[in-house]
């Protein structure tokens, strides 16, 4: 029976790359199985993916890498803008590429849509309708919002406000079926059969993540997360979806509106926080996957990449992970 690919997913700055790269060098000293020789990342976040985001997308550097081969970081653009489709015909090629190697792919990343699609494949909601769309972005947020709200509650208590383009869409949705798009995705949850995946999830107290989140923010700024966003902003490279990532859209309104960098972090901390409580929704959804390994963090524990490393090791083989 071919060994499980395990797929790792919990909050921003919950430890997770980290995690993925001590589990990868478990497996390369022979914990998993001796036949078994190497395993290699794939990223599933939809900012690493741009070149040239790096401080702000907390973007593995090659020492954190620790000699472990990534895939999907570093591939498009930032001028471009780039679908879950796109991300996972890409991830299920690396995926084959890296089982046909003989070595452990390991999915790691935050974009939770992401790895929904890889595990039930692609929501098959109606295609889009221009003319709805052009109708629907012309009402005001508010507006948006209130119909959101009207039509589809549960859609709108798990999208921020200001996600106009999922609101849109959600809209959009009900409008061509009459039935909430949030529906539709409970059925979509429903049709599961067997994985050849291993679903690990992180949960994390929320003060003790938002703490880590706060840090974190203080740790980008002192790493030139501001300077990164100038040059990619003097150098026009940014295209509508890069500059929607965390950080830089913050840093970048600062830019324009006169408003201080002091204040931009603070609103960083604020979206992420609320980013993260939007990462909690969608593991809830994930965690009704079957077989599932749910990891939770003890407060005073903090990451424990090696302790979770070891818990994974003995679920993907019994009698390994010492």
């Amino acid at each position: 029976m071919p060994l499980l690919t395990p797929i790792i997913a919990g909050p921003t700055a919950g430890g997770k790359s980290a995690l993925a790269v001590e589990l990868a060098l478990r497996v390369r000293a022979g914990a998993l199985a001796p036949h078994v020789t190497d395993a290699e990342i794939i990223t599933a976040d939809a900012f690493q993916i741009y070149r040239g985001l790096d401080i702000g997308t907390a973007k593995p550097t090659l020492a954190e890498r620790r000699g472990v081969v990534h895939h999907l970081i570093d591939v498009v653009e930032p001028s471009e803008s780039f679908s879950v489709s796109q991300w996972l015909q890409a991830a299920e090629a690396a995926i084959a590429a890296v089982r046909g190697r003989g070595h452990v792919p390991i999915v790691v990343g935050g974009t939770h849509l992401y790895v929904k699609a890889l595990l039930d494949g692609l929501f098959e909601g109606p295609g889009a309708s221009p003319e709805l769309r052009a109708e629907l972005n012309a009402l005001s947020p508010a507006a948006l919002r209130a119909e959101l709200e009207r039509v589809d509650p549960k859609a709108a208590a798990r999208l921020h406000p200001n996600d106009l383009r999922r609101s849109v869409r959600a809209l959009e949705v009900f409008r061509l079926t009459g039935r909430p798009i949030s529906e539709l995705q409970t059925q979509w949850d429903n049709e599961r059969g067997p994985s050849p995946y291993l679903l690990v999830t992180l949960e994390w107290p929320v003060e003790a993540i938002n703490r880590r989140i706060n840090e974190r923010v203080r740790q980008m700024m002192a790493q030139g997360l501001e300077q990164e966003a100038r040059r990619l902003e003097a150098a026009g490279v940014l295209g509508p979806q890069a500059r929607e990532a965390l950080g830089y859209k913050q840093l970048l309104h600062a830019f324009v509106s006169g408003s201080t960098i002091e204040d931009a972090v603070e609103e960083i901390k604020i979206e992420t926080r609320r980013f993260a409580k939007n990462q909690r929704t969608w593991l809830k959804r994930l965690r009704a996957v079957p077989g599932m390994l749910n990891i939770e963090v003890e407060c005073e524990q903090g990451a424990a990449s090696d302790e979770w490393a070891a818990r994974i090791m003995q679920r993907l083989h019994p009698s390994g992970g010492q």
